[in-house]
């Protein structure tokens, strides 16, 4: 499991429980990550003593509060195993629906399963906001999951090797996850209500890191600069064929308006479309500085190894030895 942690020392020891007697039920072999997002409270001592207490269990420092899909990503990269489930680190995600994740994942052979709730535990403001910002990600990021997104999920280790050039302060691990597969899915699961705290998550938040998704991963701004100028050279030219019309009726009586009127329109849209031209290789640019991957291998058969031995799987198709990685992604 992959938990980053924020402001959890209340919550750690009572989710750790329940998370290593469910994994243990399950039978499979897990680790669980703590990755302390640079908390100011007890968190990081909480951490560190459970990690030292139970086995299968580490925990990780970041010098500061980097932000919760910066620790996420942290954290997918510790993973030893070959499935990582997230969830939040406040018990609002039931450690009792992982299986339920794992078994869609292999029951559909997807690389992505989110776990979508039945019903939604935050205010109206905040689940508005949420809504707005997946929307938003569906329609100028290109995600058509976008909808189903949460932070509850359980994936394939493997598909971090499509972001492993992924950096900066904005990332984000749902866009970087739509780089790599188009298996995704989706499975209703309960939720419980915050027992401690309240969500860092504010619908300003929210809204913030939405802009900072558009302007890192989208050329979508970029491009409506070409959009306008096209608009504007549209309009330009019928104002232009206006002021044209009056002065050859006669109705234009001052000096030198048709010619400025007519320049000013052209000119503006030259310059509206020359600076969306210009965006368009910028975004380019940023496109492929990103770290976007080119391809990612799903699978390899055959080479000098010689034959690939079937491992062991237990009842959900897992291999034995398949780690957990689970992390929140929403506060």
């Amino acid at each position: 499991m992959v938990i980053p942690c924020y402001r959890s020392a209340r919550t750690l020891p009572a989710l750790v429980a329940r998370l290593t007697q469910v994994l243990c039920d399950m039978s499979v072999r897990h680790e669980v990550i703590l990755v302390v997002d640079g908390s100011p409270d007890d968190t990081w001592r909480t951490a560190a003593e459970l990690a030292h207490r139970i086995d299968g269990v580490r925990a990780v420092h970041l010098s500061r509060n980097y932000g919760q899909h910066n620790a996420l990503v942290a954290g997918v990269r510790e993973a030893q195993f070959e499935v990582v489930v997230t969830m939040d680190d406040d018990l609002q995600h039931l450690p009792e629906q992982i299986p339920l994740l794992l078994a869609a994942l292999e029951g559909d052979h997807l690389d992505l399963v989110y776990g979508v709730p039945h019903r939604e535990e935050h205010g109206f403001v905040r689940s508005l906001a949420s809504r707005s910002v997946k929307a938003g990600m569906a329609g100028a990021l290109g995600i058509r999951t976008a909808r189903t997104i949460s932070a509850f999920r359980a994936f394939r280790t493997r598909l971090r090797d499509g972001f492993e050039e992924l950096s900066g302060p904005h990332v984000s691990i749902d866009v970087a996850l739509s780089w790599v597969t188009t298996r995704v899915g989706s499975v209703r699961v309960h939720m419980s209500e915050r027992d401690h705290g309240r969500s860092n998550y504010t619908p300003r938040l929210l809204i913030r890191h939405a802009a900072n998704m558009l302007l890192g991963y989208s050329t979508a701004p970029l491009r409506a600069a070409s959009y306008l100028g096209f608009l504007a050279g549209l309009v330009g030219l019928a104002l232009g064929c206006a002021v044209l019309w009056r002065f050859a009726t006669g109705d234009t009586t001052v000096a030198g308006f048709t010619t400025v009127a007519s320049m000013i329109a052209i000119f503006s849209s030259a310059q509206l479309m020359s600076i969306g031209v210009l965006g368009e290789y910028v975004g380019r640019i940023h496109g492929s500085g990103m770290g976007r991957p080119a391809y990612v291998v799903c699978e390899r058969a055959g080479g000098a190894g010689g034959l690939d031995v079937p491992r062991q799987s237990d009842g959900l198709g897992l291999p034995v030895h398949a780690g957990i990685g689970s992390g929140p992604d929403e506060r």
